[in-house]
Formats: structure tokens, C-alpha cells, sequence
């Protein structure tokens, strides 16, 4: 089985020989699936317009300032341009590293977080509110733009197509779930649609409790819902609800337990994500990143990929057998 079959077959409830594992900023080749970065920034600024402020404490930072501070600007911004060649300019050295690999396109922070960036995080707030018209075109732009770089990753060999936008704080998301369902998860819907007619799978991240809207993303289509922050999301309630319809994609917690806790911690805790979660049909993938910048060792970073490749079918089924 080849890894890109793997990931498929974890996807598809259709029996991979073993969980899937994705290696996100550290021997990344050693994973199951390969990411490619659609998005273009130069000297620090974003295609969008905003600076991007690196830190140097190895995070990846932050944008400076918002674009359109005011709308009496927003007649005069421009949405970036396509420009394939320029994005594609470094495929062909990507798929040096692809041997069988699971082949994502990248699209950047997207849509939500896209247009905070743009406007400001305050001004957004009160944009959805008090601008509902202006906020609308913006978004959009946004999302029309996306659309063509979900067709740009299908006409040039992509499996799926990853979207980034953090909806949650740690205790819940960051408006309300009618304003959500009513602005946003149609204009989701619309991308992915696109996304699965043109073959391609959907791969959603967003870190902070989400639970209040991860129903309504398996609902529009989301094939892998990654649950960024599992520490501040009621896995298993989620689990009764999702379990064997949803795949999620899921890493041991970078705030606490990969953090501070032993091997023997991380390996329970990846045990714990996949009964919760995964079947022995499939429905999990197991994420890895290294986190030295916020504290992480190198031996806390193996325990965490040994928590996800240790796991096994049998592992699971038997272990909730023995709960039931």
C-alpha cells in the first residue's frame, strides 16, 4: 500500500493497512502526506498587502498592521492576482521529496483569518455586525480567489486541498454560531463543493474550541477535520457524534501534554484521540509537529510520532471492548 492509498483509505472508511501519520515541519518526507504552499509573500509582506512580523522565538508570528484601516480605502485595494507560474515555481523541486506520498495544496491562512489580517481584528468584529454589505463583497474576494487556487492544486496533481482559519478561543468560538452558519458556512460550502468536483479532498485546521460548528463542517463536506487543540475540545463528545462518518486529523496536545508530559503520557494520551475517534476502518490521522520554540524536547517530539505509528486496529477495538 502506498502512502498516498493509505491516506485515501483512512479518508474513505475503506481499511488502511495502518493509521496515516503527517510529519508537518520536521522530516516532513518521513510522513505519510506532503504539503506544498500555494500562497506567495515577498520581503515579509503578504500578496494581500500585510506585513508579516516574525518573532524570534521560532512561532511563526504575526501581521503587523491591518491593509484597509478604514473603508474609504477599500474602493482602491486589489485583490492579488493569480500569477500560476509564480506559485508553482517550486513544484518541481517539491516532488524531489514525493515518493508515494498523499499530495496537499497548501492555500495559506484562509478566509476568516484572512480577512482579520485585512481589516484588523477589532474592525472585523464590529465589520459583521455594523457592515454586514462591505463585509460581505470583501469576503468574497476572498473566496472567489481561493476557488482559483483549489483549481490551480486540481490541474497540477493534488490529492486535496487545505484550508487554515482558527474559529475558536480556548473556551469557545469567536462569534456566534448563528452568525457563523448564517456568513460563513455557505460560502464554505461553495469552495468545497468546488474542491469535490474537481476530485479533490477538503482538509480543514483550525485551532480553539470549535465544537459548536465541527458538526456543521462534516455537514459541508470537510473530509479531514483537523482538531488543532484537542486539549479545549471535547474529543469524545465529538466522538459520539462523528465517530466513523468524519475522519479527523489530530495531534497530541502542543499546549500540555506533548509539552510537559512523559512518554508514557503521550503514548496514552494518542490512545485515548484514536478510541475516541478512529475506527478500525479508518477516520484518523495522526499529526506530528515539532515544538521546540514553546518548550518541546526531542524526546517528547519521538514519543509523539511512536504515539500515533505504536497504534493498532486491534488495539483500539479490543481496548473498547473491554469498556463496553
Amino acid at each position: 500500500m502506498t502512502k498516498k492509498e493509505r491516506v485515501r483509505k483512512a479518508i474513505q472508511f475503506d481499511n488502511p493497512d495502518r493509521i496515516p501519520v503527517y510529519h508537518f515541519n520536521y522530516n516532513r518526507p518521513v510522513g505519510d502526506i506532503l504539503c506544498y504552499g500555494l500562497s506567495l509573500q515577498k520581503d515579509g509582506v503578504n500578496e494581500w498587502g500585510f506585513k508579516w512580523k516574525t518573532m524570534n522565538d521560532g512561532t511563526m508570528g504575526q501581521p503587523e498592521d491591518p491593509v484597509i484601516r478604514e473603508w474609504a480605502q477599500y474602493p482602491r485595494y486589489k485583490v492579488p492576482e493569480l500569477r500560476a507560474e509564480e506559485r508553482l515555481s517550486n513544484l518541481e523541486a517539491f516532488m524531489e521529496l514525493v515518493d508515494g506520498h498523499y499530495l496537499l495544496a497548501g492555500i495559506g491562512l484562509t478566509g476568516f483569518n484572512k480577512y482579520t489580517f485585512i481589516r484588523g481584528f477589532e474592525n472585523s468584529m464590529i465589520d459583521f455586525l455594523v457592515e454586514p454589505q462591505k463585509s460581505n463583497d470583501l469576503f468574497d474576494r476572498i473566496i472567489e480567489f481561493e476557488k482559483q487556487m483549489i483549481v490551480l492544486a486540481a490541474e497540477n496533481g493534488f490529492d486535496g486541498v487545505h484550508f487554515a482559519d482558527d474559529w475558536g478561543t480556548q473556551n469557545s468560538l469567536i462569534i456566534s454560531p448563528a452568525i457563523w452558519r448564517d456568513k460563513f458556512k455557505p460560502r464554505y460550502q461553495s469552495q468545497f463543493g468546488l474542491a469535490h468536483r474537481l476530485g479533490l479532498h477538503v482538509w480543514f485546521h483550525s485551532c480553539g474550541n470549535i465544537d459548536a460548528i465541527i458538526p456543521d463542517f462534516h455537514e459541508i463536506g470537510v473530509d479531514v477535520m483537523n482538531i488543532s487543540q484537542p486539549n479545549v475540545v471535547n474529543i469524545e463528545h465529538i466522538g459520539k457524534q462523528l465517530k466513523g462518518k468524519q475522519c479527523f486529523m489530530v495531534p497530541i496536545s502542543y499546549q500540555t501534554v506533548s509539552i510537559s508530559g512523559t512518554r508514557e503520557e503521550i503514548l496514552s494520551e494518542g490512545q485515548r484521540l484514536f478510541n475516541a475517534l478512529g475506527t478500525e476502518r479508518g477516520g484518523f490521522i495522526g499529526y506530528v509537529e515539532e515544538y521546540s520554540s514553546v518548550g518541546m524536547t526531542m524526546e517528547n517530539y519521538q514519543a509523539t510520532i511512536d504515539a500515533f505509528e505504536s497504534l493498532t486496529f486491534s488495539s483500539s477495538v479490543s481496548k473498547q471492548q473491554s469498556q463496553i
